[in-house]
This record gives structure tokens, sequence and C-alpha cells, in this order.
């Protein structure tokens, strides 16, 4: 699966829903900001699948080879590729592409653009083999007819907008755009785990400087786009004032991480509740969406490594696992995946994430070598 964080991805479960109206309203709010590129997908099966388009629209039958690229030029015409760019977009792209070829058309999409480059993209199909910075499914309220393309990707939405006559359900400040990856505020609450002692490290993690700040407030930074509530986990209440979030004590100081994590979904604001420790200075943004997707019809959804290694301070938690979690504490258990076989878990490969713990002076050392040289 090809990763594309500066490409915010449309789609929609059936047609007529104002997709191209939602994408131009984006093009609109974020072009001036930065240069937006409008692409439009257009997805042809084989020859003997038959045409999915019009009759007689020439779209399938005037393509050569397995895809092909244009560049709209013209703002004065209500086609979808002309309104984005009257709505702002600096460049349009229409790409058509045979459905068993949609990876090599992108990736020839983005030889032209640039891998850097800043996107609003109408597709179902893309997403399929590509993961965008933000997959948007534009819904209807009636009965119309689905689309099997929006059908087949329905699940890896991120959001869901509904269209109705009044317009979108949606408030697209939740959506944001920063050092080139899209976000959208979910309502979710980012629990930050400080409670530990660093004792591997002999220093406090947290306080350790990363971009010309302590590592904690990197990593609430990168958080804060993402969730509609940040939470401390720690027992000492004013050493994080400076971050702006809550700081949450443990109900019974000395339990360890568990405890910690009980504490903090007790107060939370929200259902879902996305955990992670205080020392993994970069958020792998992808993963995170993918487990807040994949626990919708879980408990939980828990990152895991070679079947049996668990990464449980990066994972998500519903509050509905609040009472085995404390039923477990008062029995004495403080292994936190002694959680999960007793609640419904969605577990996550991770096997090439890029999860990275500070656990040492060396990881920290190699880590913002790393970054910097990044910058």
């Amino acid at each position: 699966m090809i990763e594309l964080a500066g490409i915010l991805m449309v789609g929609s479960l059936e047609r007529g829903l104002g997709k191209t109206r939602f994408a131009c309203s984006l093009i609109r709010k974020f072009s001036h900001k930065c240069d937006i590129i409008g692409i439009k997908v257009t997805t042809i099966k084989e020859p003997k699948g038959g045409c999915p388009h019009e009759a007689g629209c020439g779209v399938c039958s005037s393509l050569n080879g397995h895809y092909d690229i244009t560049e709209e030029t013209e703002s004065k015409s209500d086609k979808d590729t002309c309104r984005m760019l009257a709505a702002g977009a600096a460049r349009v792209f229409w790409l058509r592409v045979l459905k068993t070829h949609l990876e090599e058309g992108i990736l020839a999409l983005l030889d032209i653009i640039g891998d850097d480059a800043i996107c609003v993209c109408e597709s179902n199909s893309l997403r399929r083999v590509a993961e965008p910075g933000l997959f948007v499914m534009v819904k209807g309220g009636d009965d119309r007819e689905l689309k099997p393309s929006g059908v087949e990707v329905a699940r890896l939405a991120d959001l869901s907008v509904c269209f109705h006559r009044a317009g979108f359900d949606f408030d697209l400040d939740d959506i944001g755009l920063a050092d080139g990856m899209w976000s959208y505020r979910a309502k979710a609450t980012a629990i930050i785990m400080a409670g530990g002692d660093s004792r591997r490290l002999g220093r406090d993690k947290c306080m350790l400087e990363v971009a010309g700040q302590p590592m904690i407030k990197h990593i609430y930074d990168q958080l804060g786009p993402n969730f509609s509530e940040i939470l401390i986990s720690s027992n000492d209440k004013l050493k994080y004032d400076f971050t702006g979030a809550r700081v949450v004590p443990d109900r019974v100081a000395g339990q360890g991480p568990l405890m910690g994590i009980a504490s903090a979904i007790e107060v939370s604001a929200n259902d879902i509740n996305f955990v992670m420790a205080c020392d993994i200075p970069r958020v792998d943004t992808f993963l995170m969406r993918r487990m807040l997707r994949e626990c919708r019809d879980f408990d939980g959804a828990v990152p895991r490594l070679g079947g049996f290694r668990y990464e449980p301070l990066f994972a998500v938690y519903r509050k509905n696992m609040l009472k085995t979690i404390n039923k477990l504490l008062a029995a004495g258990v403080r292994k936190i995946d002694e959680v999960y076989n007793h609640c419904r878990i969605s577990y996550t490969d991770i096997s090439d994430s890029r999860l990275r713990n500070i656990n040492t002076i060396k990881d920290y050392r190699e880590f913002v070598d790393q970054y910097n040289d990044n910058i």
C-alpha cells in the first residue's frame, strides 16, 4: 500500500452527492496556504468488463495503454476538473486508468507533480492501492443506488460526511494541513503516558529536547490536530502545565501503566481513546488512523509484532474496556496485555512500522540526528 501523506482523497457511496463540491470547498479553504493540486481519477475496467460510464462518452474507448494523464487548462466549464481549477487549485489533472493498473497510474502522476505535492483527489478506487493522508467518504441521506467502488472502500474512510439539501453536516475547520500532512480532529481522546521513571535512560524522557522543546510537547503538538481532547497520565500535575493538556493522576499510585490507562479513560470525554507512551517521539499517523478505523467494530485496537509481542502504549481503547480493566486491577493484575484476553481486540501487524521508543541516550541521539537530517 502506497502511503500518500499529502493527498486528501474524497470518495462517495452514491452518485450525485456533491463529491466535487466538497473537494472544491477544501481547495478554496487551503489554496491560500499553499499550492493545491486537484486530481480526478476515472477508473476503467478491462475491455471485457464493459463500460461503467455513459454510453458514447469516449472515456474508455479513447484510452491508449494502461493509463492517460491530462492536465486541465479550462476553468469556465461545469466539468469536475474545471470546477477544481476555478476553486483555486494551482494545477488539476485527470487520471484515466485501468483498474488493474491504478498503482502504476498514480505513481506516474506523482512523477509529474512531485512526491511532496499537496493534493485534493476525487476517487474511490484509488483507495484500494494507496493510503492517503486523509480519506473522506461522502454519504447521502436517502435510498440512492450504492456505487460498488464506494462500498468496496467505505470501511477505510477516516471520516464520513453526509450531504443533505442544506449542505454538508461537517465543519471544514476540523480538517487541517501542516508540514505536508492532512489532519482531522476526531471526536476521540489522546492519552500520553508520562508516569514512568526512565530507569534505563537515567533522566526524564519527557523533558529530552526535540526540535527545541521537551519531547512531550513535541508529541502533544503532533496529536493536537487529530484529537478533540488530549490528556496526560501522570501523578505530577504541575510538571506538564506548559503543554496545555489536562493532567490525570492515578487513582491509586504505584500500580503501573494499567492503572494510568484506567484513570485517564475514566475521565476522558470520549468513547475512543488513543494511548501512547511519552518515549515515542514520532507519531506514526498512518498506523494511528488505521487503528482508529479498526476499532469501530472492536473494544480496542493493538499493534502486534511477530504474533505475540504487543505495543500496548500505542493502542486504542474504548471506554467499555474500563469495567474489565478495573476488575483485573482489583484482582492484582498489572500486565496490560492480560486485558486483551477478556475483550474483543483488533490486532494490527507492525512488522514494517516506524514506531521507535527512546530507551537509552544512544536511542535519543540517533533519533535527533535522523530528525535533524529530515528537516
